[in-house]
């Protein structure tokens, strides 16, 4: 037989599970008919006169007025649902099982209303596209409009073409010995270790001028004029002039190092953040 104090344990765990429940419903906004409200209300009833502290007391009010909230949501969902012409799934199951297999195909082709569209050329439509074709001006005319510009021809001047990097100042190859020479230079005045930091001899002032650099460097590293050092750990790249270019590969091989020169990373390098 239960003592009184394991008794009242016992409501008071029931009576939480009860609440718990109900906000649940309220909150998640789940079906309101899945607490049985009969059977709450009879265990709150079967408990009520074990309470004699406030506080007890007030743990069954709280339930009972849980118990309330799901009612009233029982109400509305019902007035929901009946303004809303809904009808239970289960219940429409079970009237289909019962119907005999003539109801219910004369009920679905009362129901049925499939969308047609039919689509035909008629006399009023080519009407129209005759009335368009007519309305038209003859090919001759109409291409009129769209006669093209007659431009003045001239000859361009060597130093334009060079202007617009049509063609360079000097042959490449020259160019490039004059780069690898500015290389060599540059690492004399700037390092004592024979190399120097990619981005210190690419950089620019004009960004434009960086990639044209960079792009003459890669010559420089592809036709042996010179070579990268990379350092992983410390993400730092080096470019090192050979002292003769080194034409004769033997067995190593080659790797392709592509190295971004992007607007962002050229900003980065003139704020002093990129090596």
């Amino acid at each position: 037989m239960q003592s009184k104090r394991e008794r009242e344990r016992i409501g008071r765990e029931k009576l939480q599970r009860i609440i718990e429940t109900c906000k649940s419903i309220s909150d998640r906004s789940l079906n309101p008919f899945l607490v049985d409200v009969k059977e709450n209300i009879s265990i709150a009833r079967e408990y009520l006169p074990e309470w004699e502290i406030p506080e007890d007391l007030c743990l069954d009010a709280e339930t009972i007025h849980q118990i309330a909230s799901v009612i009233k949501l029982q109400s509305e969902w019902v007035r929901h649902r009946s303004t809303s012409l809904y009808t239970d799934p289960f219940l429409l199951q079970e009237k289909l099982a019962r119907m005999p297999k003539e109801q219910v195909v004369e009920t679905f082709l009362k129901s049925w209303h499939p969308t047609i569209e039919l689509e035909q050329i008629s006399l009023h439509s080519l009407a129209e596209a005759v009335r368009y074709w007519e309305g038209l001006l003859p090919l001759k005319e109409r291409w009129k409009e769209f006669s093209s510009a007659e431009t003045e021809r001239g000859l361009a001047t060597r130093e334009e073409l060079v202007q617009q990097r049509i063609l360079r100042e000097k042959a490449f190859s020259e160019e490039l010995d004059t780069f690898w020479l500015q290389l060599k230079e540059r690492v004399k005045e700037k390092s004592a270790e024979g190399k120097i930091l990619y981005w210190d001899f690419v950089g620019a002032e004009t960004y434009e001028e960086t990639v044209d650099r960079a792009f003459m460097t890669s010559f420089l590293i592809t036709y042996g004029y010179a070579t990268l050092e990379i350092h992983p750990l410390e993400e730092e790249i080096f470019i090192k002039p050979h002292e003769k270019p080194e034409t004769k590969i033997g067995n190593k091989q080659l790797i392709s190092i592509p190295i971004a020169v992007a607007v962002e990373d050229w900003a980065r390098w003139k704020r002093g953040e990129l090596k």
